[in-house]
């Protein structure tokens, strides 16, 4: 038995710590699958949002052990052993908001402690991570009662599983000249994928109601958004599936309603699923962080398996 847990466990380092021929180098952090977003913490190290647990996990650039997690889970009023479901971050100056997927279970129900959005205040020189201002609780209710975005069918969405077809899914989060951007892995509107303008997210940690621009519609080739960060002036996109099945791709997109996104660096991600991405600080790379809590280890999955034997792997790629 000894034997074959250690002829599984090298067979998944092979898998998650070698890159194809040609692709960027793949590393391997260890202490958690599910990696759904991140962002830096200076330049020389960064934290990851797990969408499995209510906590921040902070790792140093190349190096596998995590240095320290962050608890949230008194923070956002849930229990311990509960999670948000979050999915998705975006750095404002020293200000990293946070947004969970708002989708109800896999099976249909209405899970209350998916409903949070909320901030954290970074300090890089200490590295540092503070809870800021209250969770907010009611951005579907907003989004819902939004006129403008009638068209985009998220009433009926809300009422269906997240990876349904026309489900409700918070998956992408990024910063914009003026609030952030909010992006929909699901639904689809004529195959398009959607971002939502959030005006006031300063006021919204504070309590205010969301306020909401006019919707953009991107073509992704048919896919939702699994990750969106701000890259000086332009965006890098993660793209993938709404549900399970399907491909990923990165893209570039101007920002602008009117551009097209443009594909890049499909061999960097190959085999990966890519949830999560930041820019690496004074640098116009970004780190591209896969969701790996369904990769066998053994007989079971990733998620499954005991935390000391987690991991997922990341990238770093140049749009």
């Amino acid at each position: 038995m000894r034997g074959a847990r250690k002829i599984a466990g090298l067979m998944l380092c092979l898998l998650l710590g070698a890159g194809s021929a040609g692709a960027a180098s793949v590393e391997t952090y260890a202490g958690l699958c599910d990696a759904s977003a991140g962002f830096a913490l200076g330049a020389s190290h960064f934290v990851v949002v797990d969408n499995e647990h209510n906590v921040l996990t902070l790792y140093k650039n190349g190096q596998a052990r995590p240095v320290r997690v962050v608890p949230l889970h008194a923070f956002l009023g849930t229990d311990e052993d509960d999670d948000s479901d979050l999915e998705a971050a975006a750095v404002v100056g020293d200000r990293v908001y946070i947004v969970s997927s708002h989708g109800r279970t896999s099976g249909g129900k209405e899970k209350g402690r998916r409903h949070r959005f909320f901030a954290v205040d970074i300090d890089p020189a200490r590295l540092s991570v503070s809870p800021v201002g209250k969770p907010y609780k009611k951005l579907q209710r907003d989004l819902l009662a939004t006129p403008a975005l009638d068209d985009l069918r998220l009433k009926a969405a809300a009422k269906l599983p997240p990876e349904q077809c026309d489900g409700f899914n918070i998956e992408g989060l990024a910063a914009a000249d003026s609030g952030l951007l909010i992006g929909f892995r699901n639904p689809l509107v004529g195959g398009k994928a959607i971002l939502v303008p959030l005006d006031n997210p300063a006021a919204v940690i504070n309590g205010k109601a969301a306020r909401f621009g006019a919707p953009i519609l991107i073509d992704l080739g048919g896919r939702g958004i699994r990750g969106i960060e701000r890259v000086g002036k332009e965006y890098v996109i993660a793209a993938g599936p709404v549900a399970d099945d399907g491909t990923f791709a990165l893209y570039r997109w101007s920002g602008a309603s009117s551009d097209a996104p443009v594909a890049f660096s499909t061999d960097a991600i190959a085999g990966m699923k890519p949830e999560g991405l930041f820019e690496l600080p004074g640098t116009t790379a970004v780190r591209v962080l896969s969701d790996d809590g369904d990769v066998r280890y053994g007989e079971r999955i990733c998620k499954d398996v005991p935390a000391a034997r987690k991991q997922f792997r990341s990238v770093v790629v140049t749009p």
